[in-house]
């Protein structure tokens, strides 16, 4: 999507727009990131996450299941 470099604090933000599952259009950003590269690689795992497509780290995938799996699941006794 985007990726900005703030001038005041010498560091790159990242814009990113996605549509939810109701069908609205969203927008997120982040900031502070020294290099171009990490911004652009976080839009990328944003991109990843919200897409139906396995085309990522296992990582990743892993962090996405564990994330969405923690309000089901219980630790047992």
């Amino acid at each position: 999507m985007a990726v900005y470099k703030e001038e005041k604090s010498n560091t790159w933000r990242a814009v990113y727009r996605y549509t939810d599952w109701n069908g609205e259009r969203k927008q997120t950003q982040k900031r502070g990131f020294k290099t171009k590269r990490e911004a652009q690689a976080w839009e990328r795992e944003q991109l990843n996450k919200t897409s139906a497509d396995l085309d990522m780290t296992f990582k990743s995938f892993v962090d996405l299941y564990t994330a969405d799996m923690k309000t089901r699941l219980k630790e047992n006794t």
